[in-house]
């Protein structure tokens, strides 16, 4: 095995944390959770075009959290999100799935993203959650898809398919250590780091259609940065500083589009923090919070 072949089987195990087998697993979900699964929001479409939700116990009208998985945009599942967390302070949570680099490049995994708000939106009624309340959450590639959905909310062209009339905005976004701009990741990844992302097999080629430096419209298409404007909706950006993977860095190039545009938005660096499940759950309480206030729910009470 090459150097490079080792680097990448040690980066894509470490990927591996946040596709769906990392920080889900440490939240469990509060008794008598509703959890309906592979709900179709894409009628007779792709295999990966469903989500399950998690209803809580009680009440009606909750907030949505739309939780996007991770996994270098090649991998990753529904089921390791950490719904239960959610769930225990009074959202509902629609864990999607989307069709991977290898179904399809680049914007389909947004196109997905956005066609399960407008599913969700448009099936509000039915399951009893806030349409008008609808934030996105992710992880690593999740992170980059919420924050594509936080800055896209004005961007027709990614809207394809059903319910061509209900909104695919979100209120809130969650992102924890997303990458934004490819083009700058290589440049500021720590030394310990491993993976070449301007290398031609990269997570980032492979969900463009090729090497990210021969194709910098294609990148620029697909970074968040590119569509923030002024009524994007509050983020709140999670990222560790020993982060071997995307480098914090990305959080940072967000953050400053954000805030010159006059966005409300706050990125939490956590000391130490590694790409993964310990960082979201280091960041998560706060994160919790913040959607809370934006959503308009009561902090629970700590004598209880």
């Amino acid at each position: 095995m090459t150097m490079r072949a080792a680097a990448f089987v040690l980066a894509t195990c470490s990927l591996a944390s946040v596709a769906g087998t990392g920080p889900g697993t440490g939240f469990p979900r509060p008794e008598g959770t509703k959890v309906l699964r592979d709900l179709a929001y894409v009628a007779g479409g792709h295999e990966r075009q469903k989500l399950d939700l998690y209803l809580p116990a009680a009440g009606s009208r909750w907030p949505l959290v739309v939780a996007i998985h991770g996994g270098a945009f090649r991998m990753g599942s529904k089921e390791g999100e950490p719904a239960g967390a959610f769930v225990a302070r009074g959202f509902a949570v629609a864990a999607i799935n989307y069709r991977l680099s290898q179904h399809a490049l680049f914007p389909a995994q947004i196109e997905d993203c956005k066609a399960a708000v407008r599913w969700l939106r448009a099936n509000a009624a039915r399951y009893g959650y806030d349409p008008e309340r609808i934030a996105s959450y992710g992880g690593s590639a999740g992170g980059h898809l919420a924050a594509m959905l936080g800055t896209t909310g004005d961007v027709k062209a990614f809207d394809v398919g059903a319910n061509p009339g209900v909104s695919s905005r979100v209120q809130a976004v969650v992102d924890f250590f997303g990458p934004t701009d490819f083009l700058q990741m290589d440049a500021h990844r720590l030394p310990a780091a491993k993976m070449a992302h301007d290398a031609a097999d990269s997570p980032e080629a492979q969900l463009v259609g090729g090497p990210i430096r021969d194709n910098p419209d294609r990148v620029a298409r697909a970074n968040p940065i590119t569509y923030v404007t002024r009524d994007d909706p509050p983020f709140f950006i999670v990222h560790g500083d020993a982060d071997l993977l995307v480098p914090h860095h990305q959080s940072e190039l967000l953050e400053t589009a954000l805030r010159r545009a006059g966005v409300r938005v706050r990125l939490v660096t956590i000391p130490g923090g590694p790409h993964g499940g310990e960082t979201v759950k280091a960041g998560l309480p706060a994160a919790l919070d913040f959607l809370a206030e934006i959503l308009a729910l009561p902090r629970p009470d700590p004598s209880k």
